[in-house]
């Protein structure tokens, strides 16, 4: 069963939390859903321009470096929490006349159509960003598209959460037309435990998907940060 459902899914309730906390009729629960995803795709590509526009060093234009995005609603406040492992975003989103967050604020309802909701922005800072699955993705997504050979991608990507020692085992897998091969296929690498069918066990999961000239290619990692 642990291999056949998601992970984050199987432990709500005992590691994992919702990233949506919210009520809703059933009749308005689907508008609620799309309202959350129009919310992160905003936040994220307002992100992606602002870090792109400030910092000088080379950062991807797909790189976002946000974690997850937590959504908490309430009858008139909707409270928006980044977990991001750029330290110097909330510097960028407090520069500028009027302030860069306010701007970001103001596009959130724009897109949300909505003028009853005042909209609250935390930001929370990853000291270390490989430990996320999502981050991690990137990475290789990124390191596939500049043409690095997959095993030393996938090598290199299972080392660096490691190297930071907040992580007890890693599996990562890519599946697709790998190296733009015309049969597609399933390739991993594991390293440590990663025991999915453990209930206590504190697994982090992202699915990611990256366009490449050849085709699709889907990146899963499954990160095991320890029992409760």
């Amino acid at each position: 069963m642990g291999q056949k459902i998601n992970p984050l899914g199987l432990r709500l309730g005992t590691t994992q939390r919702h990233h949506s906390l919210w009520f809703a009729e059933p009749k308005n629960y689907s508008k609620g859903l799309q309202e959350d995803q129009k919310i992160r795709d905003c936040i994220k590509n307002f992100v992606r321009d602002c870090i792109k526009k400030n910092v000088k060093k080379n950062i991807p234009s797909d790189e976002t470096l946000i974690s997850r995005i937590e959504i908490q609603k309430s009858s008139d406040v909707i409270k928006v929490i980044i977990y991001t492992s750029f330290p110097d975003l909330p510097k960028f989103l407090r520069k500028g006349k009027p302030q860069r967050i306010k701007e970001l604020q103001t596009n959130v309802a724009k897109r949300l159509h909505s003028v009853n909701h005042k909209l609250n922005i935390a930001i929370t800072i990853i000291t270390k960003p490989y430990g996320q699955p999502t981050i991690l993705a990137e990475y290789i997504a990124n390191q596939l598209k500049d043409r690095v050979a997959f095993r030393k991608t996938m090598k290199t990507a299972i080392e660096l959460p490691i190297a930071e020692g907040n992580t007890k085992g890693i599996q990562i897998q890519i599946a697709g037309r790998i190296d733009g091969k015309e049969i597609a296929r399933v390739e991993w690498i594991r390293e440590g435990r990663v025991p999915l069918q453990t209930i206590r066990a504190k697994i982090d999961y992202c699915s990611y998907t990256v366009r490449m000239v050849y085709g699709v290619l889907g990146i899963k990692i499954w990160i095991f940060a320890g029992e409760e």
